[in-house]
């Protein structure tokens, strides 16, 4: 049986995992320094130990030396996400990059397993420069949201506790399960939704606010005295309305108003 000197095969996949791990972190970085939503909210890198390997291999029947060119998940990265409509935004990122070749993706959240994993990986080539040259190092990049992670870590545990073999009504609890963490993806993005919409309608009403404000000041010095005690009531009345096209509307009556009185 041919030896592996398991230490020089597995130097460039430990760099590619340090590497990779840097620039999804520094592009996750940049995003929030810069004010940009990062659909990216946790990165974390693996490297696969030799039984690992070994027992892929043996179940692949992949002989020894063709483990390299075989095997394209020793190197490994997973990106985390918030919510389930951030997964394609980091494909996306993945896809766009010069600096690595995405050569294959599987899609385990549309066609989900028969256990209940979900998740999406892509396989890319990675150009890594070492001090002995140029090495195309192969490496997974596994994405995935929050809770689907919770689960997969949890499966893979119970797993690894049972030798591959979980009771059948384990099994079932855990597909459950799984079917509740994609509903709480679900509802989760549904709410952050509304949260959206909630903020962004209460940004144009404040704008709107200032406006009328600034209106109501520039005319305080130039309109009628009864003109004003209306104007006040009239703003204090549809404040506590929360009608937005009423202010609106308002807000164009004092724009008149003030080119009437050419504030």
């Amino acid at each position: 049986m041919e030896i592996i000197n398991w230490k020089e095969l597995l130097y460039p996949y430990a760099q590619t995992v340090d590497e990779l791990l840097l620039k999804f972190r520094s592009l996750d970085k940049e995003c929030r320094q810069l004010g940009i939503y990062s659909p990216i909210d946790s990165v974390t890198g693996r490297l696969k130990r030799p039984a690992s390997i070994l027992e892929k291999a043996g179940r692949k029947q992949i002989s020894p030396d063709r483990i390299e060119e075989e095997i394209e998940d020793i190197a490994g990265i997973r990106i985390l996400c918030q919510f389930v409509e951030d997964i394609p935004k980091v494909i996306e990122m993945v896809r766009k990059r010069k600096d690595m070749t995405v050569i294959e993706e599987r899609d385990y959240i549309t066609n989900t397993k028969p256990s209940g994993y979900r998740s999406y990986h892509m396989i890319i080539r990675y150009p890594l420069f070492t001090a002995l040259g140029e090495k195309t190092v192969p490496a997974e990049i596994q994405i995935r949201t929050n809770a689907m992670n919770f689960w997969a870590t949890a499966e893979h545990s119970l797993r690894y506790k049972y030798s591959g073999n979980i009771p059948q009504e384990l099994q079932d609890r855990l597909k459950n399960c799984a079917e509740a963490a994609f509903h709480l993806d679900t509802e989760m993005a549904t709410i952050r939704e509304e949260i959206t919409n909630a903020q962004r309608l209460n940004e144009i009403k404040n704008n709107l606010v200032a406006n009328i404000l600034e209106n109501i000041q520039n005319l305080y010095f130039v309109a009628k005295l009864d003109d004003m005690n209306d104007i006040k009531k009239e703003y204090i009345r549809l404040w506590n309305g929360d009608d937005m096209e009423a202010l609106k509307e308002f807000n164009e009556k004092l724009n008149i108003m003030a080119e009437m009185y050419r504030v």
